[in-house]
């Protein structure tokens, strides 16, 4: 692999804390940069701005490790400075920890020459040289951190053109995806968020010669949020501005619509706030939205149908995943054909059903609650570009139960009744044919999330998405006990999937 090389002017100070600010908020556990330049190149501005960004605080004190060799930093990312100036041999590094650092944090070594073919060939090299007045910040790599590294100062570059360059960036949110959120501060201008949403990658074929994000139709680019953002606004909810856009490198800066999450100062449910939301799905749901969506600049954004082969490689993340984990082998053939025939039975159920546009993952995370706004405008609306057009009922079961926090079977009622009494009062609707569909989304929904969450830990070493497990399978029993869903209850009970066990 060849190495890369990205050059970077750094005018003053101020720029150099920059740098570090912006080789911070790539850093993962596991990445090493290392810092070479002559003394008074700059390397401690830039250790001291990278320390701080991922503290978050940029007070921090951030000593010189020059005659300990190693400080420690319990960050965000735990960091180890290392300077190795005083350091005998190479064979020494063995002695401060340098192995152990890296199993569990990132490292940031100064004076990298005096171990010299001790360091990972992974590692980034960012070296500071006078360049006139100024200095230039030479970095060179190969492998993910550095690409990471490049993107990171490709969205100072778009800041930079967005009039947001001297902007402070900070960590805000992370999620399941590769997407991530940056807080942008400025003197004197309300704090943005700043969208980090590179391009999908597809991944192998799974079913069909598709792989598994083109048959659940997973949204592939930053297009797709700007079109329904747009959507969605002119329809009365309460989405993001967009302030400045890259759609091609997935870059967008947006309002940040507050900072108070949707549930309780303990984390706990607002009956109160989730009927208000079933309220505004009601709304929603009583619109006719397009399925095509202009992305700007005459591009188009065709909404995906939730069509039955989404739901089945979705709901087939239980059997693919969850099963495997509690049973100790991989689902056999036959479960797999009772899985199938009992979900296809409920599919033919949806036929006729109330379709429109859903939004997904409509639950507590996306949610920001502003109490100092009335109606609709309470509720701030966030993280929507995987849309389809499905069962309306869809999201309903996603706010109910939501996966990320305990709802009580009296709030899911109250929650639901919130939203049929809206939806009676505009007009005509079928009651009883929501109520089956809401059972039927919500097991399958379930059914895949049990998937989905131990495919975080045993594939992308997130163990901490199994402390779940538990609220879901209450949810799965819940929405089984609907009469329409009496085979499928069976099948599920006869094969010990709602039992607690392995995990």
């Amino acid at each position: 692999m060849a190495e890369l090389v990205l050059e970077r002017v750094l005018a003053d100070e101020a720029r150099t804390a920059r740098l570090g600010e912006d080789l911070a908020l790539s850093l993962r556990a596991g990445d090493v940069l290392l810092l070479k330049g002559d003394l008074g190149a700059g390397k401690s501005t830039l250790a001291r701005a990278l320390i701080r960004t991922l503290a978050d605080d940029p007070g921090l004190d951030v000593p010189s490790p020059t005659f300990t060799l190693v400080q420690s930093y319990e960050t965000r990312i735990p960091v180890h400075h290392f300077d190795l100036y005083r350091l005998a041999s190479a064979s020494e590094l063995d002695e401060l920890g340098f192995d152990e650092a890296l199993a569990q944090g990132a490292a940031l070594v100064e004076w990298p020459e005096r171990a010299e073919g001790h360091l990972p060939k992974t590692a980034i090299l960012v070296e500071l040289v006078q360049h006139g007045e100024a200095r230039l910040a030479r970095l060179s790599g190969q492998g993910a951190a550095f690409d990471r590294a490049a993107r990171s100062l490709a969205m100072r570059d778009f800041l930079e053109h967005a009039g947001w360059g001297e902007a402070r960036r900070r960590h805000f949110t992370g999620d399941a995806s590769a997407r991530s959120y940056e807080i942008v501060s400025l003197a004197g201008r309300d704090h943005q968020v700043l969208m980090n949403s590179p391009r999908l990658v597809l991944g192998p074929p799974v079913r069909d010669g598709k792989p598994y994000a083109e048959i659940a139709h997973t949204a592939q680019s930053v297009s797709a949020f700007v079109a329904i953002d747009r959507a969605l606004q002119a329809g009365g909810v309460s989405v993001p501005e967009i302030h400045a856009e890259d759609q091609d490198n997935g870059f967008l800066l947006i309002e940040h619509l507050g900072s108070e999450g949707f549930l309780g100062k303990d984390g706990e449910p607002v009956a109160e706030r989730h009927a208000a939301a079933a309220e505004l799905l009601a709304m929603m749901h009583g619109r006719t939205w397009p399925k095509r969506m202009e992305t700007g600049l005459g591009g188009l954004h065709e909404v995906p149908p939730f069509d039955r082969d989404a739901m089945m490689i979705e709901a087939d993340l239980l059997v693919d995943w969850y099963v495997p984990a509690i049973s100790g082998s991989p689902a056999s053939e036959g479960l797999r054909a009772g899985y199938h025939q009992a979900w296809n039975g409920l599919f033919d159920r949806l036929q006729g059903r109330e379709y429109t546009l859903m939004l997904r993952d409509f639950h507590s995370p996306n949610i920001i609650w502003r109490p100092d706004r009335t109606g609709h405008d309470r509720l701030g609306i966030v993280d929507f570009q995987d849309a389809l057009i499905g069962p309306s009922a869809y999201d309903v079961a996603s706010l109910a139960m939501d996966a990320r926090v305990t709802i009580s079977p009296e709030i899911e009622k109250r929650t639901l009744d919130a939203y049929v009494a809206a939806r009676h009062a505009a007009g005509a609707f079928d009651e009883a044919g929501f109520l089956e569909t809401y059972a039927i989304m919500a097991a399958q929904r379930n059914s895949k999330i049990l998937g989905i969450f131990v495919r975080l830990h045993e594939r992308d070493g997130k163990p901490d998405y199994l402390k779940h497990l538990p609220r879901i399978r209450d949810y799965l029993r819940r929405a089984l006990g609907h009469p329409a869903l009496v085979e499928l209850r069976d099948f599920y009970s006869d094969n010990g999937l709602l039992e607690e066990r392995g995990l």
